[in-house]
């Protein structure tokens, strides 16, 4: 409990400074477009929450060394490894310069150096040939970069609004910390608490009033941070399922997959292309966007924030079976199919107008 206040206070405290502070810096890390098909916020605000929880990060790290000198390299080599996607993502944020392929690659950079140093491997998955691939360590070391990578971006494409990826991140963490704590893998426990401590840190100033957002450096951190803890879980503790890292993280995936699908197969556009086609996207603008009030920037900050809500019941839907059901393949593989489903459903409902009644937001 320790690490999960000092990183919350830590936190807490280098986001109060970003958004107290922001004038003097306002031109390189606020947010002035607000125009973009992915821009929903009302008023230029600060894009450099990742810091924050970066910090407390670090202090995590510490706390973990002092309660045991060999997890406590490891973690530090595990932040160290976070580095490169972590700057890329802030050059980004305060350049507004730097192409989504160098982000790509940053993260696999860090995904390699991780294999590397700290042995997060993909070495089981469960799934037919794709085993024998991991079984030859070229093949592990390919399919984890592509995994952390994939995650990576899926987290960010996730961060649309107020409180979104972040409320997620803190679900996800919080179930590899309880199973991490079930199974007795102590290190990869205090990470995630560590995790949820400084994410809780930021989600005070980001939600509902979005005072500071994440930016590119914090969603690719944590994005980052979920997939190295997960596969760690995965590779250190053979009583946890190899489904169930990939149920845990569903949600984004499913939402990097069927963007790419839509993008590039149904309407013929480069993946890399900004998309305000995503499923938050639309229902902000199909329930919350026109709802009954006034056009203040209070009130649309207000809606902003709402829109997480949905998302984060659609989250629950996949981290409350992955942690249920943690050490068990086949009822997690049945999870990750219906939920597949269930999104996809509901995407086209919404799409054509069809959507459930409980979905309308009413003042």
């Amino acid at each position: 409990m320790a690490i999960l206040i000092s990183t919350f206070a830590c936190a807490f405290i280098v986001t109060l400074l970003v958004v107290r502070w922001s004038r003097p810096h306002r031109r390189r890390t606020n947010d002035h477009d607000l125009s973009g098909p992915q821009k929903f916020h009302a008023v230029p605000v600060p894009r450099i929450g990742g810091l924050g929880i970066v910090c407390a990060m670090a202090l995590g790290v510490g706390f973990v060394w002092w309660r045991d000198d060999v997890a406590g390299i490891e973690a530090a080599q595990l932040m160290l490894c976070a580095m490169p996607v972590f700057l890329a993502g802030m050059a980004e944020d305060l350049t507004k310069n730097v192409r989504p392929r160098r982000r790509l690659l940053f993260a696999a950079l860090s995904a390699a150096l991780a294999f590397w140093l700290v042995d997060a491997a993909i070495t089981r998955t469960a799934i037919i040939g794709l085993d024998w691939v991991v079984s030859f360590s070229i093949g592990s070391a390919l399919l984890t970069m592509f995994v952390v990578v994939g995650i990576a971006n899926a987290v960010n494409i996730v961060d649309g609004f107020n409180g979104l990826a972040s409320m997620c991140v803190v679900l996800m963490l919080v179930c590899i910390a309880y199973v991490a704590f079930l199974v007795g893998d102590q290190l990869i426990g205090w990470m995630a608490l560590a995790g949820v401590g400084a994410v809780l840190g930021f989600f005070f100033w980001n939600f509902p009033a979005g005072l500071v957002f994440l930016g590119d450096g914090g969603a690719y951190f944590l994005g980052f941070l979920v997939s190295e803890l997960a596969i760690l879980l995965l590779y250190r503790n053979p009583s946890v399922s190899p489904m169930f890292p990939l149920l845990l993280c569903i949600y984004p995936v499913v939402e990097t997959l069927f963007s790419i699908y839509r993008r590039m197969v149904l309407k013929g556009k480069p993946v890399g292309m900004p998309d305000g086609a995503h499923l938050h996207s639309l229902i902000y603008r199909r329930f919350l966007r026109w709802a009954a009030g006034d056009r203040t920037a209070k009130e649309l900050t207000r809606r902003n924030s709402m829109t997480a809500v949905y998302l984060w019941m659609l989250c629950m839907l996949s981290v409350v079976p992955a942690v249920m059901w943690w050490d068990s393949t086949p009822i997690l593989t049945f999870f990750i199919a219906a939920f597949a489903l269930t999104y996809i459903t509901l995407y086209w409902r919404i799409v054509r107008f069809k959507s459930p009644r409980w979905m309308f937001f009413r003042r």
